[in-house]
């Protein structure tokens, strides 16, 4: 093997590093959003696949065809879309939960510009999902991210096959268990506003004449933005620790 066929087979193996890497960025919260400068973010996954490239080793698929190659490329491809779907899955239980608080405290309609999709979104979620990507960087959450993409390594070697199925599972699950986050974040809200409006149609029963839409609307929103202030720290806190147990799950499969 001369020197020329040993560069290039370096070369290649930091490109399918790459891939890899740069998919999952593309996906992740924080990394992978809108407003992200977009050289930023494919000068950071440059330097993780110069960081990680040197202890991977290169695949067969590499030097056996083109087909081959292409193939492997694929591959890794879907597994860094993979790592980077289960993070932004996690984060999106954050935006469920707000559409669920912003329906209970009648601010469904009040939207405004999401930094995180770069689409519309009611207040609540636009604001909870924000929050959400802060913390995980102030925390150093983000750490965990980037250490089970480096990970993931071990768990699915370079060029090895794709376990299609339980990236199926996994996906299945991790949306269940963003529903049951979000869920479980608006919970108070829920019940709530369930109090709420059994007032307001005993109030209606009583006082037919009264427009109670209009009177209650403003206590719900003064009631809803207060319980959102009792309720935000402990919430997010908790929300952090699924997130980890999300990841982790992912990567090591618990």
């Amino acid at each position: 093997m001369t020197i020329s066929d040993v560069l290039v087979a370096e070369i290649a193996t930091y490109a399918i590093v790459f891939c890899r890497v740069g998919a999952a960025m593309m996906f992740m919260p924080g990394f992978g959003d809108s407003t992200v400068n977009v050289r930023a973010r494919l000068l950071l996954a440059l330097g993780l696949a110069l960081a990680i490239g040197g202890s991977t080793g290169a695949p067969e698929a590499l030097t056996s065809g083109f087909w081959p190659a292409v193939a492997a490329i694929f591959g890794e491809a879907t597994v860094g879309v993979f790592i980077g779907l289960a993070g932004r899955l996690a984060i999106a239980s954050l935006q469920v939960a707000g559409t669920i608080i912003a329906t209970q405290i009648s601010l469904a309609n009040a939207l405004s510009f999401d930094a995180i999709s770069a689409q519309q979104g009611a207040l609540p979620s636009n604001f909870l999902t924000m929050t959400g990507v802060v913390l995980l960087f102030v925390t150093n959450l983000h750490h965990v991210m980037l250490a089970g993409l480096v990970a993931s390594y071990q768990t699915f070697p370079l060029g090895g096959a794709l376990p299609l199925g339980d990236f199926a599972d996994v996906i299945a699950t991790l949306v269940s268990e963003g529903f049951a986050i979000g869920l479980a974040l608006a919970a108070p809200f829920v019940l709530v506003g369930v109090i709420v409006s059994m007032g307001m149609g005993l109030l209606a029963r009583l006082m037919p004449q009264v427009q109670v839409f209009f009177i209650v609307m403003p206590l719900q929103i003064a009631v809803g933005l207060g319980l959102l202030a009792l309720t935000l720290g402990a919430g997010m806190h908790w929300f952090l620790g699924r997130f980890v147990e999300l990841q982790s799950l992912v990567i090591f499969g618990g």
